[in-house]
């Protein structure tokens, strides 16, 4: 396991399921350090995970003054990472879907040599449960599109569980990101892609949530659909490199 390693952890309104995914990730990752990032939620969120860090010094909470998208919450996570010179970042949804569990093989990747490791669903071995043939249809439709539009070897670019080296990061940060909502896991998958950077995707099970109510709604489909075309034209006008990719 990285010795320098930073857990972000994006919240909003997270209070019942915050106790529990924090204890699964110190249990799979106890040297990595981690970081809530939570945007001024209503229902004490914060204030659960300040109190449990009285008695973690490796648990932080950062808290932003109002909800402005899952993609600045990454971003305020980023520079607090490079700011404090963590080797590895890694990205992991609160209600408890991505499985903390996978995070030491996933590391084991990055330090491997790759830029980027994406918890996937839709490579052999991943899976999802508890969702009906429709969502996963849907699902795996928009991912086949944004492949398509990007032409991205990524199997699953909407995935949101990741571990990035920090020399990624550095390089992603580099150029603005015009995206706010999880269309963000998109463009940043693409963007590593087109910076001709080493992708690997580890299997894994994503689990619905148990605890706690849904951030996805049909504007969140809206931007990201918008976006990828938008993304996707640009390429053909001007064609960017294809990443190295491998599955882990």
């Amino acid at each position: 396991m990285a010795e320098r390693t930073l857990v972000v952890v994006p919240t909003f309104e997270e209070s019942a399921s915050i106790r529990s995914i924090l204890a699964r990730i110190r249990s799979a990752v106890p040297a990595a350090d981690i970081l809530v990032v939570d945007d001024n939620s209503p229902d004490g969120t914060a204030e659960i995970v300040a109190r449990l860090a009285r008695t973690d010094p490796r648990l932080a909470v950062l808290v932003r003054p109002d909800k402005s998208g899952l993609g600045r919450a990454y971003l305020s996570g980023f520079r607090y990472a490079l700011e404090h010179g963590y080797d590895y970042i890694v990205e992991i949804d609160a209600d408890g879907s991505h499985d903390p569990a996978e995070l030491p093989r996933m590391l084991e990747l990055a330090e491997s040599g790759h830029d980027l490791v994406i918890g996937s669903r839709w490579v052999p071995g991943g899976r999802v449960s508890n969702w009906s043939r429709v969502r996963q249809a849907i699902s795996r439709a928009g991912n086949g599109y944004s492949r398509f539009m990007l032409g991205s070897a990524v199997r699953d670019i909407t995935a949101g569980f990741r571990v990035f080296r920090a020399d990624t990061v550095r390089l992603l940060l580099r150029e603005p990101t015009s995206s706010q909502g999880y269309c963000f896991q998109i463009e940043m998958a693409w963007h590593t892609e087109r910076a001709g950077l080493s992708i690997a995707e580890h299997p894994i099970t994503f689990e619905e949530r148990a605890e706690g109510v849904s951030k996805m709604h049909l504007g969140i489909v809206a931007e990201a659909l918008w976006r990828v075309t938008v993304w996707g034209v640009q390429k053909r006008l001007s064609p960017g490199q294809v990443a190295r990719r491998s599955e882990g």
